[in-house]
């Protein structure tokens, strides 16, 4: 399945502008809470060493001696706060309200956040023997006060970094979808054209981004109308030297049949008129299918045509050969017109060929009825006959070219209803096979969009 332009430029900017967030979010990290982090480790570890090296016990009492004799001072309480508790947790000195940091078994010292007086300082722990046993001591750094709020500024600077993100993305989604409507225009027209429709695109409307695009369709539409042009030329060129010959032979067979000396050959000739009869109804029906082949009616022209008309047209055409053969052909009139959207030549062949398929099939003293009306607003155009009738199962397949049903009477070539298919799909209507009145016969239904 095709990707979506709009998704991989989504993407290709996605992953960028996410790695720019994250270095932004890094060094604001380097510029402001590294260094406070740095500065406050290094006091803590001074203060610690100090009051490690302070810390003394007599007769059980702790105290810190805080004489000035050259060793590291001790930090005022402005700077720093400790405690002093034994192995159990019992204060021995110091701030009771500094929390108790846990130290494993394996860690004899560790930096944490701890919270005094709803404030949170970074401490450090630290375990180490003295005379009177293994003591932990506990100092906070309060001038690390800054410390949460410079990470709470990375916190909300990266937040904030990425709900930008959010916005842009979105944003640019928006500006992309409103650049892709003239696509989305050019391919909303192509989409509604029907197959016959071969007009050039305006390329003076399209983005200078597709324009190439644009001139490629019209060239092969272009190429495409000229291929039409050619093969309708050579449909047209090869009915008329078909046509003629054959109309020549026949004229001159019934010629030869006339005379007094072909008396003794008259049967052979008969048979031999016959078979030229069918040559010329074969040649006809494939030079009409040749025509009515999509392909060749990419660029049909249709116009508006009253079924009525058609119907009128055909039948009179018709008529002498259903009077010749003893069948009934009516018409079942609509007073009004049935005008429909379509090809004249081609709509005239569909009906023809239905006409001459049920006179095939009827047998003496039957009826064939034309029809042409409105069902639920649209029109459609119906034939009838009271032979044979064919079977559900074969309903689909004598659709299909040069396929005729077992034990068919006549001679014909399986393309009358292959070639009313196919006029159908041209003009987008629907072929529907079925009984005709109190189920016998068939009823052929060509519905029209």
């Amino acid at each position: 399945m095709s990707s979506s332009i709009s998704r991989r430029l989504i993407f290709w900017l996605a992953v960028p502008l996410m790695l720019v967030a994250l270095c932004g979010a890094l060094v604001h990290y380097l510029n402001h809470v590294a260094p406070a982090m740095i500065s406050s480790d290094l006091r803590l570890k001074e203060a610690t060493n100090a009051l490690m090296s302070r810390t003394q016990v007599a007769n059980g009492r702790w105290s810190v001696d805080t004489q000035a004799d050259g060793r590291p001072a001790v930090p005022g309480a402005e700077s720093a706060v400790y405690a002093l508790r034994d192995a159990q947790g019992s204060l021995l000195l110091g701030d009771s309200r500094l929390p108790l940091v846990p130290l494993g078994p394996e860690t004899n010292q560790l930096f944490a956040m701890s919270q005094l007086d709803r404030r949170y300082l970074r401490t450090l722990s630290t375990r180490f023997a003295t005379a009177a046993g293994t003591v932990i001591l506990t100092v906070a750094d309060t001038a690390s006060a800054a410390e949460p709020a410079a990470r709470l500024g990375l916190m909300s600077t990266l937040l904030w970094d990425f709900v930008q993100l959010d916005i842009t993305l979105v944003l640019v989604w928006v500006g992309i979808q409103l650049g892709l409507r003239p696509v989305r225009r050019l391919r909303d027209e192509i989409a509604e054209r029907s197959p016959q429709d071969l007009r050039a695109i305006d390329e003076s409307s399209v983005p200078r981004e597709i324009a190439p695009v644009v001139v490629t369709l019209n060239r092969l539409f272009t190429l495409l109308r000229a291929s039409v042009q050619s093969q309708q030329q050579f449909i047209s060129n090869t009915a008329h030297q078909l046509r003629t010959p054959i109309t020549g032979m026949q004229a001159q067979l019934e010629l030869l049949i006339a005379e007094p000396a072909a008396q003794p050959v008259k049967n052979r000739l008969l048979t031999l008129q016959e078979g030229i009869r069918q040559l010329a109804h074969a040649s006809n029906q494939l030079l009409t299918l040749a025509r009515a082949d999509p392909a060749a009616n990419i660029a049909a022209r249709k116009q508006s045509v009253d079924l009525n008309a058609i119907i009128g047209e055909v039948t009179a055409r018709f008529f002498d050969r259903a009077l010749q053969a003893n069948i009934d052909l009516g018409v079942d009139a609509q007073p009004e017109p049935v005008p429909v959207k379509a090809d004249p030549s081609l709509l005239d062949d569909l009906l023809s060929n239905l006409v001459d398929n049920a006179l095939k099939y009827t047998p003496a003293g039957g009826s064939v009825t034309l029809s042409a009306g409105m069902r639920d607003g649209a029109p459609y155009l119906a034939v009838e006959d009271t032979g044979p009738g064919i079977p559900a199962e074969e309903r689909q397949r004598v659709r299909q070219r040069f396929y005729r049903m077992a034990n068919s009477p006549g001679h014909g070539s399986g393309l009358g209803l292959a070639i009313v298919d196919e006029i159908a799909r041209i003009h987008e209507a629907s072929l529907a096979i079925g009984a005709g009145a109190d189920g016998a016969g068939t009823r052929i239904c060509v519905q029209f969009p």
